[in-house]
This record gives structure tokens, sequence and C-alpha cells, in this order.
């Protein structure tokens, strides 16, 4: 006889887990039985007493449980772990996401069954980000199974410090195995190289999501002045000239560093009509709109501007005044590449506050593309929680 713990949901709450939703927030359970440590194994019950799902408990989180099988008997262990992990790497194969020498998501939460980790590939370096107590916990488990199977030069684990707060994790980020990475580590995308800060680095060092975007918006800047507002570490900047054909490149970041870095990366491919600039993204739009600045096209990828539905009113008023500033600086004809990682802000949100800006600016807006983030970063039908990246490619008339 089973002694996991049980965890019971409220009347009417049950659907979603049936439906194989893989997050059981606090609001929707009704009692715990056995009093489970954080990270046990527990099965999640109906309130009529049916078996609906197995998962792990975290009473640190306002996601108290996450699913991960819907087979009854099917024990979280190291088989388990295994089989997930083999299946999320069989799928990076098949995209062919397997260059030794590029880089790639590797597991992707929720996407690929494992809620709460991230596993990403630079080369021959791995970095794995628990975004879940409950998988921190794991962590002793799991990357002895990725050794295993991809043999890689060394395994860094890295935490988000917001994240870590709303699971109650204490973990740092550290060298679990193997080599340590250096401070800069060398990729290959599309043919570019780039230098990766793994460590120091925004996310766990490079914006893989947009991998497949900065080609498709390289399409459409051959003969263009470009200006790429958020640049980090010159992804977009460097394609634009490389694939793309850009007459003038300019890249605009806050950080210091990021700055850096794009300099670098410039320089180590022999890119000489790009440069790079510090500064604050509005102040400096705003500045050259003053100045009777054009560009052919502007590409504005910034960081993430709220991270519940409580925020996203703000948010959307920052999105419209940034994307605003740069219709206002493209000229006739102009391409405007914009994002939001934002997972609260809707594509239909995003859209709205594109027609509100068309509407301020008296500039007809066409989308041309609507993409979202790389296929080895795939979305589960029943997480759709996951699908947060929105990158929408618009001429400005």
């Amino acid at each position: 006889m089973s002694t996991t713990a049980n965890v019971v949901v409220k009347p009417h709450k049950a659907g979603p887990f049936f439906g194989r939703h893989p997050w059981v927030l606090d609001t929707a359970i009704a009692r715990v039985q056995c009093s489970p440590d954080d990270g046990a194994e527990v099965e999640l019950l109906s309130d009529k007493g049916q078996w609906i799902a197995r998962g792990l408990f975290n009473s640190r989180s306002r996601i108290r449980v996450r699913l991960y099988s819907w087979t009854a008997g099917q024990a979280l262990d190291v088989a388990f772990w295994s089989t997930r992990l083999q299946a999320a790497l069989d799928l990076r194969r098949q995209l062919a996401y397997d260059d030794p020498d590029g880089a790639a998501r590797l597991v992707f939460s929720e996407s690929d069954g494992l809620s709460g980790l991230v596993v990403d590939r630079f080369a021959g370096h791995l970095v794995v980000q628990p975004t879940a107590l409950v998988m921190a916990k794991r962590l002793d488990e799991i990357v002895p199974i990725l050794v295993d199977m991809l043999r890689p030069t060394g395994v860094t684990v890295r935490t988000e410090p917001a994240t870590a707060k709303l699971e109650g994790m204490e973990l740092e980020s550290r060298q679990f195995c193997g080599k340590p990475p250096e401070d800069v580590e060398f990729i290959t995308e599309h043919g570019i190289r780039y230098g990766v800060q793994m460590l120091g680095g925004q996310k766990t060092g490079f914006y893989l999501d947009q991998r497949e975007n900065r080609r498709s918006a390289a399409h459409y800047v051959r003969g263009r002045r470009v200006l790429d507002v958020c640049c980090y570490s010159g992804a977009f900047s460097l394609a634009a000239s490389v694939l793309g054909g850009a007459k003038e490149v300019i890249g605009l970041d806050a950080s210091k560093s990021a700055v850096a870095l794009a300099q670098a990366n410039a320089q180590l491919n022999g890119v000489t009509n790009v440069r790079f600039e510090t500064g604050d993204c509005f102040r400096s739009l705003q500045e050259r709109v003053e100045r009777g600045e054009r560009f052919g096209a502007v590409v504005l990828d910034p960081p993430k501007f709220v991270r519940g539905r409580r925020g996203v009113a703000e948010a959307l008023r920052a999105y419209h005044r940034l994307n605003h500033l740069a219709v206002d600086l493209l000229e006739p004809g102009g391409i405007l590449v914009t994002c939001s990682c934002s997972g609260s802000v809707t594509r239909e949100d995003f859209a709205s506050m594109l027609f509100g800006v068309a509407v301020k600016s008296r500039r007809e807006i066409q989308i041309l593309e609507q993409r979202s983030a790389a296929p080895d970063h795939p979305v589960s039908v029943t997480c759709p929680e996951n699908q947060y990246l929105k990158c929408f490619i618009c001429r400005v008339v």
C-alpha cells in the first residue's frame, strides 16, 4: 500500500488537472493529508476521492503541487526522469539543434513534462536552472543523467533570485561538476560567433528564444539603417549586419557590461558597420526623435516589464511609449521588429497596444509576421502559460 501523501482539491476545481495542467495552486486545494515534506511525492485527488495525478509538493510556493505523471502507480524516480530527459533531447536532435559549437534549450520546463527545470547547452557546457524548489531538491538525481547522456565539459547550476524567492529556494548559482565556464564562452548561431557570459549575463547567458526571430528580422533590413534597442550582447545587431546586409546598425543598451560584450562580439566577427552605445532606451529614443533622426528599421527587445496580470496595464503603457518613439524614428515604409517577453501580456494585448500606437502616431502599421520563441522552446497545449514571447515584424507606412 502506498504511503505517499494525498492532496485533495476543492469541489469543481479538478477539471484542469484531469486535463493535465501541471500547476495546482494553493487556492485550489481543500486539504493536505499526512503533512508531506517540501519536495515529497504526493497523489492528487478530487473532492470525490478520484485519483488524478502524481506530483511534487512545496508548502512555500503558490504553486503548491507540480504534476508530472497521470499514470497511476508511476514513481517519480531516476527511471522516470531519464525517460523524460531523453525525450527532450531527442526532440532537439530532430530539430537539428545539436550543433556541438552551437547553443540550444534542451529542457523547457512544463513543455517537456519537467515542470520547474530549464537546461541550456552552450557548446560543450550545460547551464541547469531550477525554477522550482522540488526540482532543485532533485538535482543530485537529474544532473548525473544529463552528464551520462551528453558528456558535457561542465555543468553550472544557476538560479534567478526573484524565482528563488517565490519558491522558497536557498540554492545559489554554483559549479555542479566538470570544468567551470570561462568568463566568456563562445557559441555559433547562423554562422555568427558570440561570446556568452553564463555566470554574470542575463538569463542563462544568451537569449536563445530569439534564435529564429533574429534570422527572420534580418530578411527585412538589407541596405537599411537599423537601431537595435535593448541590444544586450548584440545578437539582433550582428544578424542584421551579417545575415541581412544592413547599411549601418546602432545597438543600444542600459548595461555597460552588455555593450562591452556586444562590441567584443562585433570585433570577433570582423563587423565594422555596427556600433554600440550605453543609455536608457526611453531617453535615448526621445533624444533621437527630437534631433530628427530616421532609421529604416528599429528593433525593440526590452526586458520583462511585468510578472503578473496585476501590472499589465502599466506594462502596456510602457510598451506603448517605447513603440510610439520607435515609430516616430522610422522612415516611411520602415520596419519595426517589436518584442515582449512578459508572459502576462497576451498576444491580443500586444496587438491592441500597436493599434493604439498607430492611432496616436497617425501611421499605418502592417503586421508582416507574428512570431514566438524558437522551436526548442515548445509550448504544451495543456500549459499555454509557457507561450510568453511575442515578436511582431511590422511595416510602418
